[in-house]
């Protein structure tokens, strides 16, 4: 009887940090400014992007998912993270646990797939320019962004799908926030099925999204050797750089995530933190990374603060 009790129920216990009584309203108020600062930023472009009518292109167009999704993504973690610190609760419910793990995981592929479709944009617009906007239409870009969207959707739905065919025995999320190996870790039921979907799912997003940028970045490469016009070699260099970096720094910060979980000798809240890092640092870096390389965009931000 107690067995079944956990099964149906719906409640679930938090594994939460170990704070000491003064520390968690300093921390709680430097989450609050992160998440601020980083609410206030990835608004901001959206806005821009939105009211000012010289941003109307294509790459802007693309690019608008990238601030979108990384608001939803920290979204989705740092409050209900705060809210727990502040309050002294652990608790959430299982439905509510499956739909933050679905955004997390959502905003995780989000970025593989819009930043291959921002490199794919550049692609067109440095090696054909003549061609760009013939091939760059309103209707090819709105399904530019719809594959990129249901190709996520595909992925993330497949992976979680599959939580209906386990029975819970156990209430304990084994972490500060839900994610798709906590909940598997709910069932005593054998999960390789599950494992080797998830494994492979990310494989193929990662392939998708790594062959389209290498593709990309390779012949704006040789385009830029090839040409004899430095301003020309200057202009596609400064558009793809900012690309390329906020595309390094979810690597290095995802990798980073991924191997902390594979070090047992790390403590369990430096691995908790290092879990948080991937929904943290690319929302706070890449409006700024995005303001500082392109020019328009921080143009338009000055006039806009003048406003």
């Amino acid at each position: 009887m107690e067995n079944l009790s956990i099964i149906v129920s719906f409640e679930l216990t938090l594994d939460p940090f170990s704070i000491p009584p003064g520390a968690k309203y300093p921390i709680f108020l430097f989450g609050i400014f992160i998440y601020m600062f980083s609410a206030f930023c990835n608004l901001t472009l959206l806005l821009l992007i939105i009211v000012t009518q010289s941003l109307h292109k294509p790459i802007y167009f693309i690019m608008f998912s990238l601030p979108l999704n990384d608001f939803v993504g920290i979204t989705s973690m740092l409050p209900k993270v705060l809210s727990d610190i502040v309050l002294e609760t652990n608790n959430t419910y299982y439905p509510l646990c499956v739909l933050q793990g679905f955004l997390l995981h959502m905003y995780g592929g989000g970025v593989l797939f819009i930043l291959a479709a921002m490199a794919f944009d550049r692609y067109i617009a440095i090696c054909m320019p003549l061609r760009y906007n013939a091939l760059m239409t309103p209707r090819f870009v709105m399904g530019i962004v719809a594959f990129v969207w249901g190709l996520d959707l595909f992925f993330i739905v497949l992976l979680f799908s599959l939580h209906s065919k386990y029975s819970r025995c156990r209430s304990i999320i084994l972490n500060v926030f839900c994610d798709n190996p906590s909940l598997l870790k709910l069932t005593c039921e054998n999960t390789t099925v599950n494992n080797i979907v998830g494994l492979c799912s990310l494989a193929m997003m990662q392939i998708i999204s790594i062959s389209i940028q290498v593709f990309s970045y390779v012949k704006i490469l040789i385009a830029c050797l090839v040409t004899s016009r430095s301003d020309a070699k200057s202009k596609a260099i400064n558009t793809c750089v900012s690309q390329l970096a906020i595309f390094i720094i979810y690597e290095v910060v995802g990798t980073f995530t991924i191997l902390s979980h594979r070090f047992k000798n790390i403590n369990a809240d430096m691995q908790k933190i290092m879990g948080m890092l991937i929904f943290l640092v690319p929302p706070l870096l890449n409006p700024i990374v995005y303001g500082l390389n392109s020019h328009e965009l921080r143009n338009n931000l000055l006039k806009l603060s003048k406003m």
